[in-house]
């Protein structure tokens, strides 16, 4: 089952996490986390002028709004429909980039590595803690952004 946030400008101009807080409670207090894996997109309606070539994820507002959410939910990846493009969505509102209209989102290679890096030791204890296995998991994500993870790493952080 999709879980869908849906955000509007008002929320997005005043860094009005509620919308996200309030799913991802009610998430967290069924208890099955692990059972909303990978069901989670945003629905993001941010009024612009038809002249306006950025993409959501070139308009700074929305990604601070993200980056406030990131701050408060580092292991979201999980939850994010990966499937449906969120998790590739997610990491252009976190990570500097360039958008192509014909060879799409380029990241920044250097911070792309940097914010991989980090969402896998994210990732890593927060899964543990809830008890739910990790390393398929992160491979899987990493691979989704262009890392491939050898299993001694996962032996080497531990």
């Amino acid at each position: 089952m999709t879980i869908a946030i849906a955000l509007n400008s008002n929320s997005i101009n005043n860094l009005d996490i509620s919308p996200a807080q309030s799913a991802i409670a009610k998430l967290l207090h069924e208890g099955a986390i692990a059972s909303h894996e990978q069901q989670l997109r945003f629905e993001i309606d941010y009024p612009r002028d038809p002249s306006d070539p950025r993409e959501l994820s070139e308009i700074p507002e929305i990604r601070l709004w993200f980056i406030r959410l990131d701050t408060r939910y580092p292991w979201l990846p999980f939850l994010l429909d990966w499937k449906a493009g969120e998790l590739a969505r997610y990491t252009a509102m976190l990570v500097p980039h360039q958008f192509n209209r014909t060879e799409g989102i380029k990241y920044n290679p250097e911070s792309l590595e940097i914010f991989v890096m980090e969402k896998v030791f994210i990732l890593t204890d927060w899964l543990t803690q809830q008890g739910i296995p990790s390393q398929s998991r992160i491979k899987s994500m990493a691979q989704m952004l262009g890392y491939e993870l050898d299993d001694a790493f996962f032996d080497f952080i531990r």
